[in-house]
């Protein structure tokens, strides 16, 4: 039962990270706090950030269920896929400010939009930063091949069709057919051609 909430937990957790990111609902908030809506990314990350560790937290108090024997293969195995996947993630934060990803820099978001970024690892995968959180999590696995571990990695599986959905839908909005261009001619997670 434990793990069950844990997977709610999660779900819960992406859920309302798409439903916070929407624009209509950013719409709302805009019109709710007012110029203090500048301040909306930096909180939107607060949360986001708090509700990460608070799932983590409560993992680490399940007692351990081991599916398989930790051994130094497996962790070797864990290092090096969540030493790649971090790689990734940070080099698909190049070309964007991390200061507005964050909010530390206020802004409006809606008024202020990012420009589409075509280059690096974004021509061969139209989600690096999902590509590499889904090579951590499996690296974490490796590493402590728990029930728990297991948990979080299918959660973040089962949520991303649907997260990838609700933020392309978004930036077709925000960019128009130069982002239809852009998702039919590069794959979302998986590099399958040359760019």
């Amino acid at each position: 039962m434990p793990y069950l909430y844990l997977f709610i937990g999660w779900m819960l957790y992406y859920g309302s990270h798409s439903y916070l990111a929407a624009l209509n609902i950013k719409r709302k908030f805009q019109g709710y706090m007012g110029k203090a809506y500048k301040w909306y990314r930096m909180l939107y990350s607060l949360l986001a950030t708090l509700g990460f560790f608070a799932l983590l937290l409560y993992a680490a108090t399940l007692s351990p269920q081991y599916l398989i024997t930790p051994s130094d293969g497996t962790q070797y195995i864990g290092y090096m896929l969540a030493t790649f996947g971090t790689i990734i993630a940070v080099k698909s934060m190049k070309g964007i400010s991390i200061t507005r990803f964050l909010g530390v820099r206020p802004h409006d978001d809606l008024k202020e939009t990012n420009e589409l970024v075509l280059d690096g690892l974004y021509r061969w995968v139209r989600h690096p930063l999902y590509a590499g959180l889904i090579m951590i999590f499996l690296g974490y696995f490796f590493f402590l091949p728990t029930v728990a571990s297991l948990v979080h990695l299918i959660s973040l599986l089962v949520y991303l069709p649907f997260g990838i959905y609700f933020e392309e839908k978004k930036l077709v909005i925000l960019h128009g057919q130069a982002y239809v261009d852009y998702q039919q001619s590069v794959p979302p997670l998986i590099p399958t051609k040359k760019p």
